[in-house]
């Protein structure tokens, strides 16, 4: 690496794969969560499963290091572009043609999405299994969605953060799917699209259990 330090490119490379393995726990989280709609017990047992056991233990990790490290590149990426503009950054100027609005304003999403995860994290991880990791009695997940999505403000917040977060990946998977090398002209749109598609599927999932515990039960 010498005193560059990593290349734009093998950054760009860690954003995707970190990203990847978001959106893949994402799929896994926002169909256990729709567990909930159909059978309580069965929402039940995944929250026992994946509670303060080992591999539930290990995977928790995982994932808080995959999250960090994605932050991580996001703040270098972002201030490396921010430099890069130099004096073009104080311009007034319009979107580029081609650049979503969600690409310009990732960072600002980013920083958004980070906000509502600390609550998320409070509202269920430190009841839950970080309860069970000090020793006390983890609440009832089920007993803990109704008990937030009663709430108006919680609900319309979570649903605003849902909408930051399909922004994010709309742009954010498709990143992914260009930095692994399809980014050619054929592709473009479709990858676009498919990743519009796959957040519209992910933020569909969570957004179901808010509405159907806040506006159905």
């Amino acid at each position: 690496m010498g005193k560059k330090g990593l290349s734009s490119i093998t950054k760009k490379l860690i954003m995707a794969v970190t990203g990847g393995g978001l959106v893949f726990f994402l799929l896994f989280h926002g169909a256990m969560n729709v567990v909930s709609i159909f059978s309580e017990d069965g929402y039940r047992w995944i929250c026992e499963f994946l509670g303060a056991n080992w591999y539930a233990i290990v995977g928790t990790i995982g994932l808080a290091i995959l999250v960090i490290l994605h932050l991580i590149y996001a703040f270098i990426l972002s201030y490396q572009n921010f430099k890069a503009r130099g004096r073009q950054r104080y311009a007034v100027n319009e979107r580029p043609e081609g650049v979503s609005w969600a690409s310009k304003n990732m960072l600002a999403i980013g920083a958004f999405i980070l906000f509502g995860l600390v609550f998320h994290l409070y509202d269920f991880w430190s009841k839950m299994q970080l309860a069970e990791l000090k020793g006390g009695a983890p609440v009832d997940g089920i007993d803990q969605i109704k008990f937030i999505f009663s709430n108006n403000y919680f609900s319309i917040m979570y649903l605003l953060w849902l909408v930051a977060i399909w922004f994010h990946l709309s742009h954010g998977i498709a990143s992914v799917m260009q930095s692994i090398g399809w980014n050619n002209h054929v592709w473009q749109n479709r990858i676009e699209w498919l990743g519009k598609f796959f957040a519209a599927v992910i933020v569909l999932m969570f957004a179901s259990v808010v509405i159907y515990y806040w506006l159905i039960v």
